[in-house]
């Protein structure tokens, strides 16, 4: 029987996912999948067992990626959106109405959603890719109080999906925020797979994306091996490869030290002096004890060599002309971030000139309120221009970018969410 035969399928079948590695969006599929935990089995469409499957539909390299899915139905060529529907993660809300509607389920928004449902709130939270954010495509966290050897970004944030599954919470991925509109006093949300319910208050906790490199012809090869961030999908699959990680802060830091334990050299590239500035100590003493990572400092990409994957980085020194060419198998891009503040801008949120949502008194200049503000009051902490819509965590502008802080805001979010609800109720 081969793996492809479903009907003596075993007990705990799982996704089958065919393609190319310099595929963008098996990588997307992968990584997905990754994130939320779904187990599968990664094929190569040139490894003899993905002949049968190819061969049922069709041998056409533009279908690719094929996705088995554990009732044997085949997706050719498959996406993201379509695997989630496979997998019954895009089912609609369970309610019409909640008291908070989250969106975004990174560490701010999880703890939002734990203490908002653990205190009675009928609470929501919605997620485009999978809950942890980018905290959660981190290796290890050694710094996060209360976890004295570490924990990883992927077990924190199933720790606290479970938790707030457990108190009530709805967790919907695979969707994000399509448009926000006032019903009297209550918001009525509509996500990007035309679902609709309303809230009485919403917590925008959609964080950061990785800010963009820019150097000629990298947006062309992006999930070939080329990606921003180092989602642990990724990790494994470099086995005596030579990666290349660009970034001085922690999470580049982080990604050099997992992936040392499977490449065969790892190469740190930071435009910065030193790394000192930037990054932990804690990490900066893992990294100088790692003899398969070289940090080359004082140094940028100015160039790729290559043939539809990369093959070389051209790179360049501070204060020479001289170039030099550093062969590498994947680059991994973690060079800070920009706020994924695009839902925000959607319903009207005031941000500041980066992009990040701008809250509570920052709003208010000369005790004048911000322009169309309609209460007696000023906005409360981490309340944004429009009564009942907070921000909080790495989206906010002046926050603290730490997984900690980002926590302690979802927390501090929710308590303000009870008085304007009780505003709302007339207490």
């Amino acid at each position: 029987m081969t793996m492809f035969e479903y009907d003596s399928r075993p007990v705990t079948p799982q996704v089958v996912l065919i393609g190319t590695r310099a595929s963008p969006v098996a990588y997307a599929v992968r990584d997905f999948l990754t994130r939320n935990g779904r187990p599968y089995e990664w094929i190569d469409v040139d490894d003899v067992r993905a002949r049968s499957i190819i061969a049922e539909v069709g041998d056409d390299r533009s279908l690719l990626p094929i996705c088995v899915l554990p009732d044997g139905a085949r997706l050719a060529p498959a996406s993201v959106e379509q695997v989630a529907f496979g997998l019954g993660m895009l089912a609609p809300p369970l309610q019409s109405a909640y008291d908070l509607a989250i969106v975004g389920a990174g560490p701010a928004g999880l703890a939002a959603a734990v203490y908002g449902s653990s205190e009675g709130l009928a609470t929501i939270a919605v997620e485009a890719v999978a809950p942890g954010g980018q905290a959660g495509t981190t290796s290890m966290i050694e710094n996060y109080l209360g976890f004295p050897t570490g924990v990883s970004g992927n077990e924190l944030a199933t720790r606290a999906v479970l938790q707030a599954r457990r108190f009530g919470t709805e967790i919907l991925v695979a969707r994000h925020l399509a448009r926000a509109s006032y019903e009297g006093h209550d918001l009525k949300l509509e996500l990007s797979d035309s679902c609709e319910f309303t809230a009485r208050a919403v917590l925008l906790a959609t964080g950061v994306e990785w800010r963009r490199l820019n150097v000629e012809g990298i947006d062309d090869l992006l999930g070939t091996n080329i990606f921003y961030g180092a989602g642990p999908s990724e990790a494994a699959s470099c086995g005596n490869a030579r990666v290349a990680i660009v970034g001085g802060g922690n999470s580049a830091g982080q990604a050099a030290v997992r992936f040392s334990k499977y490449a065969a050299r790892v190469t740190l590239l930071v435009r910065a002096e030193s790394l000192a500035a930037s990054m932990s100590q804690y990490l900066l003493d893992r990294i100088t004890h790692t003899e398969n990572i070289d940090v080359r400092t004082c140094t940028e990409i100015v160039g790729l060599e290559g043939d539809g994957q990369l093959r070389r980085l051209v790179l360049s020194r501070t204060g020479t002309r001289d170039l030099e060419r550093l062969d590498t198998d994947a680059l991994f891009i973690c060079i800070g971030g920009t706020p994924r503040s695009a839902d925000a801008v959607g319903v009207g949120a005031i941000t500041d000139a980066g992009g990040y949502v701008v809250t509570g008194y920052e709003l208010v200049e000369g005790n004048v309120p911000p322009k169309g503000w309609t209460l007696q009051r000023p906005p409360l902490p981490l309340e944004t221009n429009l009564p009942g819509i907070f921000a909080a965590g790495d989206v906010r502008h002046g926050s603290i970018k730490r997984c900690a802080a980002a926590i302690g805001e979802g927390a501090m979010a929710v308590a303000f969410v009870h008085r304007r609800l009780e505003e709302l109720d007339g207490g």
